[in-house]
């Protein structure tokens, strides 16, 4: 493995594709003074369908590409990542370098942030197969608030609506009002959707439109967000570790061209500054 450069660089931002842009936006708009690397594994996505062992492999792969370009902060702004990879290359990998560098997930951010929100202690989430398999959200709510029942719904249509420009359409309409309907069937007294991935804040018009009244939305990137404005406030060391450019780079494992469309419908501006590289 080539060893990582210790100089001292950008935040990076790694997902699976390009929901994870979402979280980058929310992130540079709390923390704009920082520089950083946002990573897609766009020609690898998605990482839903795939075992815990090769979404491991793939996640270390671009923790270990951030770590080599100088960044000692990796948030994984995947949720399948946080779910299948995280606490692995947390507990396995990250003693390698010993130099304090650290890998963060979107999991634990939200959970945090559904004591003050629901009143019911009714939660339901909707996210990808492969996250609600993992029953991570479940594991983190057992933790932290043992009064809290959580009722999980796969949304297997929802990113491709997104990736594929269709989540303004019609037919949208179909898949979005269908999950919301059975999350809140399967508990009538849920308050609170958790929106756990981080393609679904581009539904968040249809999502809104077939969520009742009274129902409180979560959306990662906020909480993300504040949870590492917390951190850095937190860990002194880690924040003089970052560099204040306020600059942004942008990896791409697919083509630079292709990256650079997609990511702008994300971003809500043009893209530039984007290398393509292999992992």
């Amino acid at each position: 493995m080539k060893q990582p450069d210790t100089a001292a660089g950008s935040i990076g931002i790694f997902d699976s594709g390009y929901g994870g842009l979402t979280i980058l936006r929310q992130i540079r708009q709390y923390l704009p003074q920082y520089d950083y690397i946002y990573l897609g594994d766009n020609a690898r996505a998605p990482y839903g369908p795939r075992s815990f062992e090769v979404v491991y492999d793939y996640t270390l792969q671009a923790v270990e590409a951030l770590f080599q370009r100088g960044c000692r902060l990796v948030i994984l702004a995947c949720n399948t990542a946080s779910a299948k990879a995280l606490r692995t290359i947390q507990e396995k990998d990250l003693h390698r370098w010993n130099d304090g560098r650290r890998v963060l997930g979107v999991i634990r951010p939200t959970v945090e942030a559904l004591g003050d929100i629901t009143r019911s202690r009714h939660v339901g989430l909707l996210a990808t197969p492969g996250t609600v398999g993992s029953r991570s959200y479940e594991m983190e709510i057992q933790k932290l608030y043992g009064d809290i029942a959580l009722t999980a719904v796969a949304c297997p249509m929802w990113v491709a609506l997104v990736e594929y420009g269709e989540f303004d359409s019609p037919g949208a309409d179909y898949f979005i009002k269908k999950r919301i309907e059975t999350v809140l069937r399967k508990d009538p007294e849920v308050d609170t959707l958790i929106l756990g991935c981080t393609h679904f804040p581009l539904l968040m018009e249809k999502i809104n439109k077939y969520t009742p009244p009274g129902v409180r939305l979560v959306s990662q990137g906020e909480y993300v967000a504040k949870s590492l404005v917390a951190y850095l406030d937190r860990h002194e060391a880690m924040r003089m570790g970052c560099t204040t450019g306020g600059t942004c780079r942008y990896l791409t494992t697919e083509s630079v061209a292709t990256f650079a469309a997609t990511a702008s419908i994300f971003l809500h501006k043009q893209v530039g500054n984007v290398e393509r590289i292999e992992l």
